[in-house]
């Protein structure tokens, strides 16, 4: 399991949820449901980093959050 940012939000446009994987250049998958579109993500993660393998690309490390409290 990856442990990057996956920002999820519903598209009217598309009338779809959307996955976004904003460390990875491009990334992003879309689904019927919040899960669909997580579980496509996830697929799209591991498939973004297997190209980059592949092409001898650069392969970002996960940022991470800290947690602030006010």
């Amino acid at each position: 399991m990856y442990r990057y940012e996956i920002i999820i939000y519903w598209s009217l446009e598309d009338k779809a949820f959307v996955a976004e994987v904003p460390e990875l250049y491009g990334c992003m998958a879309h689904g019927n449901t919040y899960g669909e579109a997580l579980k496509n993500a996830e697929d799209a993660i591991e498939l973004w980093i297997e190209t980059a393998k592949e092409f001898n690309d650069n392969i970002p490390e996960p940022k991470g959050r800290k947690l602030q409290f006010a």
